[in-house]
């Protein structure tokens, strides 16, 4: 019985074979405005046509609905919204992204989907520490692909809700409620 022998490279040669190896990061693109976003093709479950929406009443301004698919209830983001962008009306182009969050599906209406882009690790570069000081801490890197830039997006920050704005006036509310209310009672027992 013969045995298979592999010939051996000198550690010189085998160095730079993996280093030529260049991985790469498979991406679903899509666009929102003028500027093509991406998520890793992981959290994707599916892009569907936008169906009929259902309104939910006092909901925040991004959260467009829920929607019914295949007997499931998901709730859908309008990612135009979310990302303070002029409103527009859907088109025949117009996707929604179904990805799971906190072990949910959850909806994103897109402007379209293109295709599922390979880009190498070697051509994404962190986001830029303004976009994080600014707010933007749903964007992680950006993807250079084919001569423009694709905005990568961490779909868990892109879903949280962090109103801030409206905490800081709901309790702003709440301390004046509460100071008219002992000012009333203040005044209520003063007069008895």
């Amino acid at each position: 019985m013969g045995t298979a022998r592999c010939a051996r490279l000198p550690r010189r040669e085998l160095a730079n074979l993996t280093g030529s190896i260049n991985r790469e990061v498979q991406i679903v693109g899509f666009q929102v405005g003028r500027e093509t976003y991406g998520i890793p093709i992981t959290a994707l479950h599916e892009i569907v046509r936008v169906p009929e929406i259902t309104a939910i009443p006092d909901a925040p301004a991004h959260l467009e609905g829920v929607i019914n698919l295949r007997g499931k209830i998901i709730s859908v983001v309008d990612l135009r919204k979310r990302f303070d962008k002029a409103a527009t009306a859907l088109t025949r182009h117009s996707r929604i992204l179904v990805v799971e969050h906190r072990s949910r599906l959850v909806g994103m209406i897109v402007d379209s989907a293109s295709e599922v882009l390979k880009v190498a690790e070697s051509e994404i570069e962190p986001a830029p520490a303004m976009m994080k000081e600014g707010g933007l801490d749903c964007v992680t890197g950006l993807g250079k692909f084919r001569k423009r830039l694709i905005i990568l997006l961490d779909i868990d920050r892109v879903l949280t809700v962090r109103d801030t704005g409206k905490a800081e006036a709901k309790e702003q509310s709440q301390t004046k409620t509460s100071a008219k209310g002992k000012a009333e009672a203040t005044s209520a027992s003063g007069s008895k």
